[in-house]
């Protein structure tokens, strides 16, 4: 039976047939994939897995549950494409979690995302306690019940007095509010516990204080007939209508105690728990100091005091080291004295009060301090532009202090379940919030209450310590996640969703994964399995191809050379694959070479006492003009140090202005060494579809020039700018320039039709009639930088921009491909390229890289290699935080954080070679280097 025959006689109730794939590079391949199984599809870079796994099935998926959906809503949606592909049978109802970096609400954090946060509102409105911040008592309020069974906690007999203190409204006298009472049908008063008649009062004119009266309101026995009951209910009930929320209750010769509706303790009234009381996305929740955005422009401690080991006598305050405020620093130092401030020891040795002394002075002893002397330099800046400028020197965004970064309104942070409030429970790892709730002890009524929002919260929570996210708070914000942990965070949704039956298509769960937590990934993905859906996933990471039910290997290259059905079976018979790149590298026949020797260095960047997040007052060295690798377990406090550390105070220490700067004492660097910094992260190039690469690269111009070079163009006047669908002249101008029209939706999301004037083409009829080569500017803009550099291979001015991208393993990429499509391993990758495109310097430039890896193949990771080789070789420094090994491999020096995540992380294991890494035990990244340098020799 032949491989035709043997695909049309599988079942589509065990397979999802998909027969004669062709969407963008697929040649025409037929595949089937088992239900209810772990599937990996991979391949190099460009082969076409994105376009089998979302194009086509997920896409088919789609389409037909758009069709499922009532004539209405297909009248706007009848457009879609169907993926083109011959049929697919036996597909489920389709899931895609797809890497996509950040999110662009600045509103949506991790607890939002989940909906931890919203059922942790809603356990702290139901069973929170409200404590008073001045006594640490709890706040209640009073009821008329409450009241009630307090009065009936007595024998019977027992006299009660129901009373409330009279109160003189403005604008009226003691006799006005007496004749009011009068009035409404009180007769008595109680006067330093005697019973007056308020007509005596009013006939005698007796002037006395409104605090000296109390209103009685009935005076009854204790008893246990209905009819009393009812009775001291109203009474009681009129007491606080009348007392304004107070009133009180005598058992005579026994106890007078006064009662409250009020939600008030210790003076103070409070707010009572509710759900928009805790929500940062509502004007009645938000903390009105930083208006909800936890952060806000003032005067920031890092700048003011830059280096911390230095003293105040030894000018740490960096403007009054000015001639022109030295004057603040001497009387300062002249009132100091005073009280025994201690002038000479260093600012990161000081304590809180002294601290306290320093920024907030002391009147007492006419101490003033830098807030004073900041407070003073605002006002003159309003007429001087040299103080105004002065000022801004020290400002940045800085932590509200109020709310401590949770946006909350403060007295949030007075409601508390064992002690600890939701604005503390927001500022933890996910691995100790679970811990939190696992230990939480509650009174039974409590429990019952709560059972089934703390089985929501606890199953959700450890989800995402099951992908790997146990080092995140709730709070963190979802537009500073990567693009491996947002979707690791999707995936931990929906296994809590509990769906079956169901096809899961994820792109690369394992980025931004340690080789450690990819293990506890892999059980996640089976578990998603175990439970009865077909779980597809687009991946290179070998320990998830091993795991697999079924692996499926696109190839074998990238772009036109891809897109054919290269092998699918199981992980021991890929191995024997001599066809395919991944076999290759998997069985060792290929490979990553290991460099034959570790460049030296001899200067570096120190920094001293780092102490953001979870860093524990690290002290790092990282060497200039060669490799360096940053590494750890997830969560270890990478990122940390380079992007909010190391990143901020180099560009500071060069001159910029730049955003939030962690602690840290100080930094020591050779201002000549690094003369420029380039963050290259895997942030979009553009969110637009009109950003692309050849134009990034700027490449773009010169092929317009081409173009308008044309006879053709000549004799129409076509100018080089008419090539362009940015700008009016050659392109289509229903579409602008775009290709596709958008059709708003208002109950679901917008819809991209294609264009009917140019279909899809984005310019004129007349522009797509000039050609050069036998083809027009969209056919050239359509072609991969593979094609392109082919097909310009005499343009020397071309080729030299478009070479790089091929070099970095993107030469699949299409020149007019929509930046907006990229991952954010392609778009990192594509900035690569523009730093080593010909004729470009970047000696003595500090280049850092976030995870360069991200959707990389090995044979991919080759190429990569290379590339940032040539960065090092041109006298750039070079630092990537990374957990791929086949990079660590390579590194001449190699940083390790941990041991392990959160607050068990933030430690410095290892800083070194890797040949004197793998020396170490009982360390995470030295366990699985070990095996690829092992494997080497």
């Amino acid at each position: 039976m032949d491989s035709e025959e043997k695909f049309e006689s599988l079942s589509h109730k065990k397979y999802i047939l998909i027969k004669g794939a062709r969407v963008n590079n697929l040649k025409n391949i037929d595949v089937f994939i088992p239900r209810n199984k772990l599937v990996v599809i991979t391949g190099v870079s460009g082969s076409g897995k994105s376009s089998l796994a979302f194009d086509t099935l997920f896409a088919e998926g789609q389409r037909k549950y758009v069709e499922s959906l009532n004539s209405y809503i297909r009248q706007f949606l009848g457009k879609l494409e169907k993926p083109d592909v011959d049929y697919i049978k036996g597909i489920s109802p389709a899931i895609a979690i797809e890497q996509k970096v950040g999110s662009v609400n600045p509103n949506s954090t991790v607890g939002t995302i989940t909906e931890i946060y919203e059922y942790m509102k809603m356990l702290f409105t139901r069973i929170g306690e409200t404590i008073s911040p001045i006594s640490g008592e709890k706040v209640t309020r009073d009821s008329v019940t409450s009241v009630v069974d307090w009065i009936c906690s007595f024998p019977d007999g027992e006299k009660v007095i129901i009373t409330y203190f009279l109160k003189i409204k403005e604008g009226r006298t003691l006799a006005d509010e007496l004749r009011i009472l009068l009035g409404k049908g009180f007769t008595r008063v109680v006067i330093n516990g005697e019973f007056v008649s308020i007509e005596e009062l009013l006939e005698e004119n007796v002037h006395l204080t409104e605090s000296a009266i109390e209103v009685l309101v009935d005076r009854v026995s204790v008893s246990r007939e209905e009819g009393w009951v009812f009775r001291v209910s109203d009474s009681i009930q009129t007491a606080f209508y009348e007392g304004e929320g107070r009133c009180s209750v005598d058992i005579l010769g026994i106890i007078k105690k006064e009662f409250s509706d009020v939600f008030e303790r210790d003076g103070m009234v409070f707010e009572e728990p509710s759900l928009n009381f805790f929500s940062f996305n509502n004007a009645y929740g938000i903390c009105k100091k930083c208006d909800g955005k936890g952060s806000f422009i003032g005067i920031d401690e890092n700048l003011v005091i830059p280096d911390k080991s230095l003293s105040v006598a030894g000018n740490a305050v960096d403007p009054w080291n000015k001639e022109k405020h030295k004057k603040w620093f001497s009387t300062f130092m002249k009132n100091a004295l005073n009280v025994q401030f201690p002038l000479l020891s260093p600012y990161n040795t000081l304590t809180e009060s002294e601290k306290k002394i320093l920024w907030q002075g002391d009147s007492k002893f006419e101490i003033e301090g830098i807030d004073s002397f900041f407070k003073g330099l605002e006002q003159d800046a309003y007429y001087n532009s040299y103080d105004r400028t002065f000022f801004m020197k020290y400002k940045n965004k800085i932590v509200c202090p109020d709310c401590n970064g949770s946006r909350l309104r403060k007295d949030a942070g007075y409601v508390k379940i064992n002690g600890t409030s939701l604005i503390d429970l927001c500022m933890i790892s996910i691995d100790s919030l679970s811990a939190f709730f696992d230990n939480l002890v509650l009174r039974e009524y409590d429990k019952k209450v709560s059972y089934r929002i703390l089985i929501e919260i606890q199953q959700r929570l450890q989800y995402l310590r099951y992908v790997g996210l146990g080092y995140l708070t709730i709070q963190r914000s979802a537009n500073t996640l990567s693009g491996g942990e947002l979707q690791r965070i999707k995936l931990s949704t929906a296994l809590g969703s509990a769906l079956v039956g169901s096809l899961y298509v994820l792109d690369e769960p394992s980025i931004g994964l340690h080789p450690k937590d990819t293990v506890n990934l892999v059980q996640v993905l089976k578990k998603l399995r175990d439970i009865g859906n077909t779980v597809v996933v687009v991946e290179h990471e070998e320990e998830v191809m091993r795991a697999s039910d079924s692996i499926i290997d696109i190839g074998p290259d990238a772009g036109v050379l891809g897109g054919n059905l290269v092998f699918q079976g199981v992980w021991d018979d890929l191995l024997q694959e001599k066809k395919s790149h991944t076999g290759r590298f998997l069985s060792g026949k290929d490979c990553i070479e290991v460099p034959k020797r570790r460049r030296k260095w001899d200067s570096s960047v120190d920094i001293y006492d780092a102490r953001e997040n979870n860093l524990k007052n690290i002290h790092v060295k990282i060497p200039l003009h060669i490799m360096t690798v940053i590494t750890g377990v997830s969560g270890s406090g990478k990122s940390t140090l380079v992007k909010q550390i190391l990143k901020p105070a180099l560009e500071k220490n060069a001159g910029r202005n730049p955003d939030i700067i962690g602690k840290y004492d100080r930094i020591v660097v050779n201002p000549h060494r690094i003369l420029q910094v380039e963050m290259v992260d895997q942030n979009s190039i553009g969110v637009s579809s009109r950003s692309n690469p050849v134009s990034y690269m700027e490449a773009y111009d010169a092929i317009r020039v081409i173009f308008s070079d044309q006879p053709l163009s000549k004799q129409q006047n076509f100018y080089p700018g008419m090539f362009s669908f940015n700008v009016l002249g050659g392109r289509c101008e229903t579409c602008m320039g775009e290709g596709f029209i958008k059709i708003e939706m208002q109950f679901m999301a917008d819809v991209k039709i294609t264009c009917e004037e140019c279909n899809g083409k984005r310019f004129k009829e007349a522009i797509l009639g000039v050609t050069y080569k036998e083809k027009n500017i969209y056919e050239v803009l359509n072609m991969t930088v593979d094609e392109a550099i082919e097909y310009f291979s005499d343009k020397k001015n071309i080729l030299g921009k478009l070479k790089p991208l091929q070099d970095v393993g993107l030469g699949y990429l299409r020149l007019g491909q929509p930046s907006s499509t990229l991952s954010g391993g392609e778009a990192q990758r594509l900035k690569l390229a523009y730093f080593i495109t010909e004729k470009k310097n970047y000696e003595n430039t500090f280049f850092i890289f976030d995870e360069p890896t991200t959707g990389l193949h090995f044979h991919d990771i080759k190429k990569l290699m290379k590339a940032l080789n040539i960065l090092v070789d041109m006298g750039s420094t070079v630092l990537i935080i990374e957990h791929n090994v086949e990079v660590i491999k390579c590194a001449d020096w190699i940083i390790d954080l941990g041991p392990e995540a959160g607050e068990k992380g933030g430690h410095i294991c290892f800083q070194g070679t890797p040949e004197n890494m793998i020396l170490l035990e009982n360390n995470h990244t030295a366990h699985f280097l070990k095996q690829k340098l092992i494997e080497k020799k």
